[in-house]
């Protein structure tokens, strides 16, 4: 019982841990992502042209995608700490971790996906 009891501390610590890098990560893309996105475009705002062409450089690309990766693992932390608050068994906590990886998993790979379509149709 002590030995699942740290085992389960040692996740938490981890989870705290990594929830804590990727929020300083998000501020970080965050800020950069709205700089560029926002500030330096001329009425603030880009057209879907725009948004091509900017996509389209593969520097600029890995940063969104960084940022799309990044916001959705700091999301799913949060939705997995609110969960885990609510006192669940070891196994309930094991699926919800699961799913919640899953359902992360879909999720950056659908954003990936229209990243990659948006830049192949502004590319036409």
């Amino acid at each position: 019982m002590v030995e699942k009891q740290l085992t389960r501390e040692r996740s938490s610590s981890w989870s705290w841990i990594l929830q804590a890098f990727t929020g300083v990560m998000l501020v970080v893309l965050l800020g950069l992502h709205m700089v560029v996105q926002h500030f330096v475009v001329k009425g603030g705002l880009r057209n879907y042209q725009q948004v091509a062409e900017y996509l389209s450089n593969p520097f600029v690309f890995l940063l969104e995608v960084a940022f799309l990766i990044i916001v959705t693992w700091h999301a799913l932390l949060g939705v997995r700490a609110v969960l885990f608050d609510l006192g669940l068994k070891p196994a309930t906590e094991r699926n919800w971790t699961a799913a919640l990886t899953v359902i992360g998993l879909i999720m950056i790979a659908y954003g990936i996906w229209l990243s990659v379509t948006i830049v192949s149709q502004g590319r036409v």
